[in-house]
């Protein structure tokens, strides 16, 4: 049973990393290297940073980048916000006597400037901050509060953090809000990988607090049947189709869909989870086709879905607003959608609905 979960910061509870890309790149600019994108970023990033800067940097001593880092992270700050579900998941662990612990790499100024404005660190027993490699910090972090090994879990975003919970004993949890993408995560081999703190919290509810057998990927009373969703093409008016990008299909692009409830028709299901993460209402809705998705390697867990996908028109008059599920949203031409990293079954609708209606939704 857990009784006790040491949290990462940044990716996990707070969502700095643009702001980390940005100073980053003042950092390669004043060292003349060329500026990295986002997802370039992302990809190369790593801890202990120090690694990171030796790659990029190597002729500059580290305590002329921590300077400049710092410095150009201040131009930034206001732009760090806390990840959805995380307050809703400390208040659930506190509610419940779960110690929490903070184990970061984030200057003390930075956390400071931050829990000013958010107030996590009333969750926390104690925050270690300024932890350039937490695998060389995790055995005193037990020891010094007493914490049973099997008794406590490390949450992370990055591969970093499931390797100092296997150097620490502890389980190891790996969340899709920060900096690794799902293929590096699994990489590392964490017990468990979820969407976000929310999915963690459903675990822990359901499971009374015991974490899932070590690589299964789901809590141990696994979904036993196929899971029936719906997701659509939404069309504009200059017959562009909506696409989003998520983290949970691989940082691949998709379409907006989810489970359909009890007691709701698929129609139904359709309008209000287009509704929920795009913002927008629709009509004009036609069936497509049934797609099975089981077993699906670019989704982050093991799963088993029925897929029934729909043409659909949208976007008049309404901006997208997507929730916390999607990170990035294109309007694109069929054929310039398809040029896109998609995920399988959103490339297979595509395609039919190529063949059968070229660009039109009707």
């Amino acid at each position: 049973m857990i009784r006790n979960v040491i949290l990462d910061w940044s990716g996990t509870l707070v969502d700095d990393l643009p702001a980390v890309w940005r100073a980053s790149n003042q950092v390669f600019v004043r060292a003349g290297v060329t500026e990295l994108s986002l997802e370039e970023f992302r990809n190369e990033f790593s801890l202990p940073f120090k690694n990171f800067y030796e790659r990029y940097t190597p002729a500059i001593p580290l305590p002329q980048l921590e300077e400049w880092y710092h410095g150009h992270f201040n131009e930034f700050q206001s732009s760090v916000c806390e990840l959805p579900h995380a307050r809703q998941f400390l208040e659930f662990c506190r509610a419940r006597g779960i110690r929490m612990f903070l184990l970061s790499t984030i200057h003390r100024q930075h956390f400071q400037a931050q829990v000013a404005s958010n107030g996590f660190d009333q969750f926390l027993e104690k925050a270690y901050v300024e932890v350039w490699d937490k695998r060389k910090k995790i055995g005193e972090v037990l020891e010094e509060n007493g914490l049973a090994p099997e008794e406590t879990v490390f949450v992370g975003d990055m591969q970093h953090d499931v390797e100092t919970a296997r150097v620490g004993g502890v389980h190891s949890c790996a969340v899709l809000t920060g900096y690794n993408r799902l293929e590096q995560l699994r990489a590392a081999e964490p017990d468990l990988i979820v969407e976000h703190l929310g999915e963690l919290q459903d675990i822990f509810e359901r499971n009374q607090f015991k974490l899932p057998h070590a690589g299964s990927g789901q809590e141990e009373s696994p979904i036993s049947h196929p899971i029936s969703t719906v997701g659509a093409l939404i069309f504009n008016d200059q017959r562009e189709v909506l696409m989003i990008r998520t983290h949970k299909w691989s940082d691949r692009w998709g379409i907006p869909g989810g489970k359909i409830k009890f007691g709701e028709t698929a129609v139904e299901a359709l309008r209000r989870e287009l509704k929920e993460e795009t913002n927008l209402d629709v009509d004009g809705i036609r069936f497509v086709l049934v797609q099975d998705c089981i077993h699906s390697p670019e989704f982050y867990r093991d799963a088993h879905f029925i897929l029934l996908n729909y043409v659909c028109r949208g976007g008049q008059g309404r901006p997208v607003v997507l929730n916390a599920e999607a990170q990035e949203f294109r309007w694109l031409s069929l054929s310039d959608a398809l040029a896109l990293p998609l995920n399988a079954p959103t490339r297979t609708l595509i395609e039919r609905v190529i063949s059968e209606d070229g660009h039109d939704c009707h």
